[in-house]
């Protein structure tokens, strides 16, 4: 059949049969919206150091113990002629080292002028502001919120049980922005349950009932005086205008030996030798003997926050270990809020701390609150002994410290916020503490070897922490300052030191101080006091320095060495071993078989459980069990540079050591 197309169709089609490439329809580029940023406008003023009009009245209502609610009234003074008026919830928390202003658990919360509500709205840059608008001619606002502390450890803090409570002002109020908090006037006043004894450095106490009035104080005094109380509460004088207020989850635990009560005494009086002033007119130990309560430790200038196990005061040498931070903390009136870094000082809660010197506040304080707690016998040298090797046997293996310096870790508390880490020991954590610590071990022993002994860390805490004394004030400083007290002590390339061990990573392990001081680390397969007794209080086991894992007493797997020989099996963080060698697994099955591999090559077999799948590694170790200990690197009774550093100073210390 003849076709009836036209020959030119034809022509053209064969054309484009025989083109390369397809038939492509002419298309318009695409076009790509491209935002311009909304500038940020500062609506929040800078504090000035100017008094606040007026003085606002804070009451909390903290007698809910069913809820553990804290509701707050608070009535501010409105400065004259403001058609708004911005309020603060502290955010950069002092002794925190970072911004843990807990506001999320800041509820309902609604502000009222003559009774009538006030519309306000959240700063949406700084979410921590609260923006209120004012009628015309409005003179005070009242804020109502509540304060809704955590319930489960999950949640937060525990910090109110059926027995007892914290209280921290900081928490539960709001202040005015453009004021230094120091120039802020408050009056507190808090209603407690029924029979509770109540403790606080809080000056100008008045109770009427269950309610308790305090003086008026500044918004900074405030927020640095917080209470304990409880149904189950005793209070010692330690002498000095220094007390120990106790409260308890049970009264019998209250109970301490009149011997034991003599070491907190002599613990005053070690260190107000060692630091040779006075930095507060009277001072309050707070603690807590509850597993209920969260744990605490934080410094005030005038108190302190502390918590231990339960038992710790009655049942005295199984507690050695969970003693020492009352000695701590009780040195930070000294190191961290009377001397303070300047940078960590602000004006305000909402000027971001810089932590660069933390290595000095707390690292330093870490030494004195070992040092001070071995002299007074609140710890004995055996445990402290026990606490200076385990920081010493961790940095020897300790991977992180080969990129990330000692001063890094200063800016841990704000780049982490404090919560747990797939592998710490090659992120690092807060080190600052304890490799800090031992590095200002090794200044007091280079400075006791560089003048014979005459001189050591005590004449630089004189010196640094305990001039003008009987100023209750903050005397802040910068890094010169300490370089330059160090060598008024003992002339020395303290500026090298410090760039060295402080500011460089990849340094050697930080045992200058231990064999300096006429000790050596060690390893043995049986832990130290401290490891074993801290071990037996957590229920789990540490053989970090064998197999490279940290196992609780479910067999659960807490942390895992980077690069150690568990890690290179393939164990992990939250896995859970089943078995050891073909038996069940527990702490003496483990044990016995790192102990029965040492010097063959038959790997240890695990069954380990991860999610929903379970099977066998074979874990190569091969050098027994390892627990890092120190011990005299010459045998001998004559006292070391470190036994004399930890021997007691004071006339009632001395006495008690002798016993």
């Amino acid at each position: 059949m003849r076709s009836t197309r036209p020959a030119a169709l034809l022509t053209l089609a064969a054309a484009l049969l025989s083109t390369a490439g397809p038939i492509r329809a002419q298309v318009q580029p695409p076009t790509n919206t491209r935002p311009m940023a909304v500038p940020i406008t500062q609506s929040i003023p800078d504090a000035e150091d100017k008094p606040f009009p007026g003085t606002i009245q804070l009451a909390i209502d903290a007698s809910d113990t069913t809820t553990g609610a804290f509701r707050v009234t608070e009535t501010i003074p409105v400065p004259a002629g403001q058609s708004r008026l911005t309020l603060l919830y502290p955010k950069w928390l002092p002794g925190n080292h970072g911004p843990e202003g807990p506001i999320a658990e800041l509820v309902d919360v609604r502000f009222y002028a003559g009774g009538k509500p006030l519309t306000w709205s959240r700063d949406p840059v700084d979410v921590y502001a609260f923006h209120v608008d004012l009628p015309a001619g409005t003179s005070e606002i009242t804020a109502r919120l509540i304060h809704t502390s955590p319930l489960r450890t999950s949640e937060g803090r525990v910090t109110m049980t059926r027995e007892m409570l914290n209280l921290q002002w900081e928490k539960m109020s709001l202040y005015p922005a453009g004021y230094y908090v120091r120039q802020i006037k408050v009056q507190p006043t808090v209603t407690f349950p029924a029979g509770w004894q109540v403790f606080t450095a809080l000056d100008g106490k008045a109770a009427t009932g269950s309610v308790v009035t305090w003086a008026v104080t500044d918004y900074e005094t405030l927020v640095d005086s917080p209470i304990f109380a409880g149904a189950y509460a005793d209070r010692h004088d330690l002498g000095k205008g220094v007390f120990l207020d106790i409260v308890a989850d049970k009264p019998e635990l209250l109970k301490i030996a009149p011997e034991n009560l003599a070491t907190y005494r002599n613990l005053v009086d070690e260190a107000l030798l060692a630091y040779g002033a006075k930095h507060f007119d009277h001072y309050d130990l707070l603690l807590a003997l509850t597993d209920r309560m969260g744990g605490i430790g934080l410094e005030h200038h005038r108190s302190s926050e502390n918590q231990y196990e339960p038992r710790t005061l009655v049942d005295w040498a199984a507690g050695d270990w969970d003693r020492n931070v009352i000695a701590h903390e009780f040195s930070h009136s000294w190191d961290g809020k009377y001397r303070r870094p300047a940078r960590l000082w602000t004006p305000d809660y909402r000027v971001p701390m810089q932590d660069n010197l933390l290595w000095v506040y707390e690292g330093q304080n870490q030494f004195w609150g070992l040092v001070l707690a071995a002299r007074s016998g609140v710890q004995s040298k055996e445990q402290v002994l026990g606490q200076f090797a385990n920081y010493a046997g961790v940095f020897t293996q300790y991977p992180g410290r080969e990129w990330r310096s000692v001063e890094d870790t200063t800016h841990d508390p704000i780049i982490a916020n404090r919560k747990p880490k797939p592998f710490s020991s090659l992120a690092r954590n807060e080190e600052y503490y304890t490799e800090g610590a031992l590095i200002w071990l090794e200044a007091e022993a280079i400075i006791r070897e560089g003048t014979g002994g005459r001189k050591g860390m005590d004449d630089f805490a004189k010196a640094f922490f305990g001039m003008k004394d009987g100023d209750w004030g903050v005397l802040t400083y910068e890094l010169p300052e300490v370089v330059q007290t160090l060598n008024a002590v003992y002339p020395y390339d303290w500026a090298g030191f410090i760039k060295t061990r402080i500011q460089t990573a990849g340094q050697p392990s930080p045992l200058g101080g231990i064999e300096r001081g006429g000790y050596r680390l060690v390893w043995k397969e049986e832990p130290n006091p401290y490891d074993k007794a801290r071990m037996a209080a957590a229920k789990y086991i540490s053989l970090y320095h064998s197999i490279g894992l940290a196992i609780d007493s479910d067999g659960k797997v807490t942390a895992s060495l980077w690069n150690g020989p568990g890690f290179a099996a393939g164990i992990v963080t939250g896995m859970q071993i089943l078995s050891v060698n073909g038996k069940t697994y527990d702490q003496d099955t483990i044990r016995a078989a790192i102990t029965a591999a040492k010097g063959n090559t038959a790997p240890i077999e695990l069954i380990v459980k991860r999610d929903d799948v379970v099977r066998t590694v074979q874990l190569s170790y091969h050098d027994g069990l390892r627990w890092p200990w120190l011990e005299r690197a010459v045998p001998g009774t004559a006292p070391t540079g470190l036994d004399k550093l930890l021997a007691p100073r004071a006339p009632a210390a001395k006495k008690l050591a002798a016993k």
